[in-house]
C-alpha cells in the first residue's frame, strides 16, 4: 500500500496509447481494452462506470500503474527525418491509478444499505513528447506535457435490485510534486516580441477545475443464482474548462505573464455485456463498449500575454469514437490453485484521429489507431495459500486483514496507422509520421 501510494504522490503526465486520453485507469479492464463499462466490478468501476461500485462488497483498495513507451518517426518531404519519444524509451515514473471503495451496509450504517461510496485518483488526459532540440520542426515543438489529475469522489445507489445510479465529481488539478506541475510545452523561438530568434521558449501554466459524471447500470438478465447474464452500463462525463494562468519564459527566464483557455471534452460511453457461461466453477464474458468523445470543444489553444498580446493558436479539434471489444474468461475453482481466481483476458480498440493537418502538432500523436492487448489476473482468497508459504487472509495483521488479495497484469500495443500531414500553418509540420506506442499495466486489489 504505501508503495502504490509513492506511485500516486510521483506521477508524471505521460501519456499511454490513447493520447491524449488515457483510458487505461484499471488493469483489468486495460486487458480487455479497456470494455469495462458494463461489468464494473472492481474499484476501477469509479472511472468506468460508477454506478457499478453497488456490485463490490466490503472496503476495497486498488492502485496500479501503466508502464508507457515507445516513439514516433517523422520524414519531412525532402526527407529530413526526427524521432520523438515519451521521454525516453519508457515513462518513469509511470501513470497510475488509485482507488478505495466501501460498502455502507458492510460499515454497519444501515440506514444507508443501498449506497457505496469511493474515492480515486487518476490521469485522464496528458501528453508528453521530446523531439530534438535542432529538430525539422524545433519552432512548433521540443517537448510538451500535460500531467494534468483527476480525484473523482464518487457515489452509488442501487436503485432496484437490477438498476444502478452513480453520480460523481471530476476535480482536475496540477501538483508540483507531479511531473512538471502544470502544462508545458517548449520549442525554438522564431523570432518576434523582442525575444530573439533561436532562444529555447518555454509557455507553462496551471490551473484548478471541476466537472462531473452520471452513471447507470442495468442487469437485463440473471441466472438462477443471481449473477448478471446481460448488463447494459451508459456512462457521461462532462466538459470542464481549465483557465490556465502561467508564463512565457525565454532562455529560462520569465519574458511575461501568460494565460490560456483549456477545454477538457465530454465524453459518452455506452456498453453492453454479455455472460455466455456464468457457473460456479467458470465464466465468460463478452462485451462492447463504444465511446464518444467531444474533441470539437478543443476551438484554440491561444495565448495572451501580460500586456494583452495575443499569440494564436488554433486547434478545430474534431469529435471521435472509439469501439472496443473485450473477452474475459475466468476459473473460479481450479482443483490446482483452491481458493483461487485465476483470468485471461484480450481485446481490441479501433480509435480515431481528432487532429486536423492545418493545425496538427508533433507534441501529441494522432492518426487512426490500433490497439489490441491482453493479460491475466490472479484472486487470492482468504483461505488460499500465498507461494505456499502462508494464507492470503493471514497478510496483515488485525483490522488489516484481508479477505482476498489480487493481482492483474496488462499488455497493450498501440499501431497508429502512417500519416501524412500537408498544409499545416507552420510547413516545417509537414511530412509523415509513424508511430508506435506500448503499455503495459500492473494493479493490486485488495478485499478487507
Amino acid at each position: 500500500m504505501v508503495l502504490a501510494w509513492l506511485c500516486v504522490l510521483w506521477l508524471p503526465g505521460v501519456s499511454s496509447a490513447q493520447v491524449p486520453r488515457i483510458q487505461g485507469q484499471g488493469t483489468a479492464a486495460s486487458a480487455m481494452s479497456n470494455v469495462f463499462a458494463a461489468q464494473a466490478d472492481d474499484p476501477s468501476a469509479l472511472h468506468y462506470n460508477p454506478a457499478g461500485m453497488t456490485q463490490l462488497q466490503g472496503i476495497q483498495f486498488m492502485a496500479g500503474a501503466l508502464f508507457a513507451g515507445g516513439s514516433t518517426t517523422f520524414t519531412s518531404p525532402t526527407g529530413a527525418t526526427a524521432r520523438g519519444d515519451r521521454g525516453g524509451s519508457a515513462a518513469w515514473p509511470p501513470p497510475s491509478h488509485l482507488f478505495i471503495t466501501a460498502n455502507l451496509k458492510d460499515l454497519g450504517l444501515t440506514s444507508l444499505s443501498d449506497v457505496t461510496a469511493g474515492i480515486g485518483v487518476t490521469v485522464p488526459f496528458g501528453s508528453l513528447t521530446r523531439w530534438p532540440n535542432d529538430g525539422p520542426f524545433k519552432t512548433s515543438t521540443t517537448f510538451n506535457t500535460m500531467p494534468l489529475l483527476d480525484i473523482k469522489p464518487t457515489l452509488a445507489y442501487k436503485a432496484t435490485e437490477n438498476l444502478s445510479l452513480g453520480l460523481g465529481a471530476d476535480i482536475y488539478t496540477f501538483s508540483g510534486l507531479i511531473g512538471e506541475g502544470q502544462v508545458e510545452k517548449q520549442s525554438v523561438w522564431p523570432g518576434g516580441l523582442g525575444i530573439p530568434a533561436g532562444a529555447k521558449a518555454e509557455l507553462a501554466g496551471k490551473d484548478t477545475a471541476a466537472g462531473f459524471n452520471a452513471s447507470l447500470l442495468y442487469t437485463a438478465l440473471r441466472n438462477d443464482e443471481g449473477k448478471p447474464l446481460a448488463n447494459i452500463g451508459l456512462v457521461y462525463r462532462s466538459q470542464a474548462t481549465l483557465h490556465l494562468a502561467g508564463a512565457l519564459l525565454a532562455n529560462g527566464a520569465k519574458f511575461s505573464d501568460a494565460k490560456s483557455t483549456v477545454v477538457l471534452p465530454q465524453v459518452i460511453t455506452g456498453a453492453i455485456a454479455i455472460w455466455p457461461v456464468r457457473t460456479a466453477e467458470r465464466e465468460w464474458k463478452l462485451e462492447l463498449d463504444v465511446d464518444y468523445v467531444g474533441w470539437k470543444s478543443v476551438r484554440n489553444f491561444d495565448v495572451t500575454l501580460g500586456d494583452g498580446t495575443p499569440i494564436a493558436k488554433p486547434q478545430n479539434w474534431t469529435n471521435t469514437y472509439a469501439v472496443m471489444v473485450g473477452t474475459e474468461y475466468k476459473w473460479l475453482a481450479l482443483d490446482s490453485l483452491p481458493h483461487w481466481e485465476v483470468a485471461l483476458r484480450a481485446g481490441y480498440t479501433n480509435q480515431q484521429n481528432q487532429m486536423p493537418s492545418i493545425t496538427y502538432d508533433p507534441g501529441v500523436p494522432s492518426s487512426d489507431l490500433h490497439i489490441p492487448g491482453g493479460g491475466v489476473g490472479f484472486l487470492c482468497k482468504g483461505e488460499g495459500s500465498f507461494f505456499g508459504l502462508m494464507r492470503c487472509g493471514d497478510i496483515g495483521v488485525g483490522w488489516f486483514k484481508p479477505k482476498a488479495i489480487g493481482l492483474d497484469l496488462s499488455y497493450q500495443a498501440a499501431f497508429y496507422e502512417d500519416r501524412t500531414v500537408a498544409g499545416n500553418r507552420n510547413p516545417t509540420v509537414n511530412g509523415t509520421y509513424r508511430t508506435m506506442l506500448h503499455n503495459g499495466g500492473a494493479s493490486i486489489r485488495v478485499i478487507y
